[in-house]
């Protein structure tokens, strides 16, 4: 692993993966786990998402943000614990935190098509009816982001020394979640807590996060010397960062970097800032216990035995989403 500093997240070719050409996907195989073992982030393109999808789904989403809030409240689910449907302003906060982000969002969860049992453990998604186009636009992006995905972790396990394969039943109707979120304007800012961010510092809790173009600067990283460094992206790439399952399952040889979304200038608090992630997540039984070629004398074991699901339960709660 390369010691360098970078002052941006290197950008990658998922056509280079999927070629067919053995030397351009060994090299995309060996420039992911650089990145991933160095900053945890990368930009990628060719990533199957088309130019107007991603119009489409923002324009659903700013649709229905732009609804009035008695009307988002009727798509917040008791006992779901966020995770179908919408979270309203100010309600989930980062772990080791009790100030609530500046921010709403809306959860699609997995759409099971097949006879999977696994159907039982996910609730029904929720669908906005003042906004048609949005469970077409959100179950489209759902799954060509989730193909990509499969794609990364297949690369991702070739750097392990794993099958190709190794997660691809791990992830097959996985409990994954699109999320759109809106950082809403803040038209006094004297109005809100000091220390309230639009999303403060945090690492993830999946296994990869795929991030489609964010609306508005502000999406920062920390470097290892302590640097925030911003995370920027071309209109036709995404951002694919590594999550604390992952982390956690190669024993942080992967790194989970914390991550955050500052305010804008005061004088444009005002403004809004739209994002739509992806939280790749594994089926709840997946085994997260430190891969055994992960471990030696000088990275020993660093965290216990726990599976996916038990581990997103104790994040809910940390998060405040679930008491």
């Amino acid at each position: 692993m390369s010691d360098k500093l970078l002052e941006e997240i290197p950008s990658l070719d998922l056509a280079d993966f999927v070629s067919g050409d053995p030397a351009r996907k060994a090299a995309f195989v060996q420039a992911l786990g650089e990145a991933y073992q160095n900053i945890g982030f990368v930009a990628v393109k060719n990533h199957g998402l088309s130019d107007e999808l991603t119009k489409r789904l923002y324009t659903a989403t700013q649709s229905f943000f732009a609804l009035p809030d008695d009307v988002k409240s009727k798509y917040e689910i008791p006992g779901l614990a966020g995770q179908r449907g919408y979270v309203g302003k100010g309600k989930e906060h980062a772990k080791g935190r009790n100030t609530g982000d500046l921010k709403e969002f809306y959860h699609v969860g997995q759409i099971v098509t097949d006879n999977d049992p696994v159907k039982e453990e996910y609730p029904d998604n929720v669908w906005p009816a003042e906004v048609p186009d949005f469970e077409s636009a959100t179950s489209t992006a759902y799954k060509l982001l989730e193909n990509a995905g499969k794609n990364m972790l297949r690369a991702i396990a070739l750097y392990l020394e794993l099958p190709e394969d190794y997660f691809d039943a791990k992830v097959h109707n996985g409990n994954s979640i699109l999320r759109a979120i809106h950082y809403f304007p803040i038209e006094d800012p004297d109005s809100v807590p000091a220390d309230a961010v639009r999303a403060a510092e945090h690492g993830d809790i999946n296994l990869i996060t795929l991030l489609m173009g964010a609306s508005a600067d502000g999406l920062q990283v920390l470097r290892r010397d302590g640097k925030w460094i911003p995370i920027t992206a071309l209109p036709e790439q995404i951002v694919v960062n590594v999550g604390d399952m992952l982390s956690r399952h190669t024993n942080n040889r992967l790194k989970s970097t914390i991550h955050r979304v500052v305010n804008p200038p005061r004088e444009l608090m005002h403004t809004s800032r739209y994002s739509i992630p992806f939280f790749m997540h594994p089926r709840s039984e997946m085994d997260l216990t430190c891969l055994e070629s992960c471990i030696d004398e000088q990275n020993p074991k660093q965290f216990p035995d726990i599976t996916a699901g038990e581990f997103l339960n104790e994040r809910l709660i940390e998060l405040g989403l679930k008491k």
